[in-house]
């Protein structure tokens, strides 16, 4: 019940959203614009932070890292670490951008496969977490620890080689996944003992099974697999040298409507029903979550810019597409979007559904955001919404046309229902791209 309120009441701020930018003019100036919804990423922070504190003994240690790629804004970054949520980074970029969002380096945790020396002398340095993907990497780091000590906790990912799901490019835990230590390998496990053994300071262990496609219990598989490992490598210590346990994140998120299942509740029972001694206190835990706690809070607003019908279907041509919603237009069948109509003055649009396609600027055939999709019948000025896309779409902008990154606003809905906008990241101007593009370099080939 409480869920589907909070599903209500998310809704009801993104439709006074969309009236608010029509009436404020958030797209006179630009036809394509995105939005944040402030007490939606809220809400689903406190719901990650309270599974898991009913679920624990209390004062065990748990830091929750968002996992950067999923959202790369500063100002995101900020909220979240406002409410007690660090971050998750995989690349030198990501590392600047937690840096800047002022997140503390003991609430940073370093993932990547491919992490250079600089990068890794960098982390140790400012002590950030760090997880090692691989035996080259971990005796890259043995020498950088032994010349210079750190406070960075250091661990080992692994992958428990559980199973793929049902988004092949997204699965973490096959047979073959380029990530971590493949535990099931023959002679991986002694490996890992011995690694621990000869390295009193590693101290932490790390999986990420999770991801879009992935069922819950299948997630949990790979986790119960990186606690079982921690217990058999403290058991060989005679101590508790492994003290956290980072379970990774990958909470898969339901994009066919408002309702956010499953929840980070049903995340830590399956744990609990899988790995009971994960919630028993022996361990401290951190989560890579990202998706989940952004997705569902981010819309595109975009303008209807022409209507036409080819082969007796209407099309609708708007100025979303490819650039904001790549994995969409590229892989439809795994990453489909909803599509809300509304007029321009932002009121919900009604009338008989029709079948009709919603295309986007791009200049390529298969630039669609919705195939055949029942919708009132779309007119030149109307607006369309496309929600659920605060991760990895609007936030991972694809340049293709040179189309410019749109602007991205927050918004809050106070309790009179007045909408403000505040200002996340500009539009990208033209003279961006050109720079972009060598622009001040016109004669360098000739």
């Amino acid at each position: 019940m409480a869920a589907d309120t909070h599903a209500q009441s998310a809704a009801t701020r993104r439709d006074r959203a969309v009236r608010a930018a029509a009436r404020q003019g958030l797209l006179d100036a630009e036809p394509l614009v995105c939005l944040l919804d402030t007490a939606g990423i809220r809400a689903s922070a406190g719901a990650l932070t309270r599974a898991f504190a009913d679920a624990l003994p209390a004062g065990v240690p748990v830091l929750h890292a968002f996992a950067v790629k999923a959202c790369p804004l500063v100002p995101v970054l900020r909220l979240l670490s406002s409410v007690g949520v660090g971050c998750e980074v995989a690349s030198p970029g990501e590392l600047a951008l937690a840096r800047a969002a002022g997140v503390a380096a003991e609430h940073i945790v370093l993932d990547s496969p491919a992490k250079t020396p600089a990068e890794l002398r960098e982390a140790l340095a400012l002590g950030i977490s760090v997880n090692a993907d691989n035996g080259q990497e971990l005796r890259r780091i043995d020498a950088l620890v032994a010349a210079a000590p750190t406070r960075s906790p250091i661990g080992v990912r692994i992958n428990p080689q559980t199973g793929a799901g049902a988004i092949d490019a997204l699965s973490t835990a096959t047979a073959t996944s380029k990530f971590g230590v493949p535990l099931r390998d023959p002679g991986a496990r002694e490996w890992l003992l011995r690694a621990y053994a000869d390295r009193p300071w590693l101290t932490r262990l790390h999986t990420h099974s999770g991801s879009q496609g992935v069922p819950l219990p299948l997630i949990a598989e790979g986790v119960r697999e990186l606690y079982a490992l921690a217990e058999e490598i403290n058991a060989a210590a005679g101590r508790r040298q492994v003290d956290t346990l980072d379970i990774g994140g990958g909470l898969p998120v339901n994009f066919s409507s408002d309702a956010e299942t499953p929840t980070y509740a049903q995340y830590v029972a399956a744990l609990r029903s899988a790995a009971p001694g994960l919630f028993s206190g022996a361990y401290g835990l951190v989560t890579e979550f990202g998706r989940s706690l952004t997705a569902k809070h981010g819309l595109v607003l975009a303008r209807v810019e022409y209507t036409k019908a080819t082969g007796g279907r209407p099309i609708a041509v708007t100025h979303a597409g490819v650039q904001v919603a790549t994995r969409t237009v590229y892989a439809p069948a795994a990453w489909p979007l909803r599509i809300l109509p509304y007029d321009a003055k932002g009121l919900p649009k009604t009338g008989t559904p029709v079948p009709q396609d919603v295309a986007g600027p791009a200049c390529f055939a298969g630039d669609l955001l919705a195939t055949a999709r029942e919708l009132p019948e779309l007119a030149p000025g109307d607006l369309i919404a496309v929600p659920d896309t605060g991760a990895y779409f609007f936030t991972a902008h694809h340049g293709y046309n040179s189309l410019p990154r749109p602007a991205i606003h927050g918004f809050t809905v106070d309790a009179a229902g007045a909408v403000r906008f505040t200002p996340v990241r500009p539009a990208q101007p033209l003279s961006a791209i050109v720079a972009e593009a060598g622009g001040a370099h016109p004669d360098a080939l000739l």
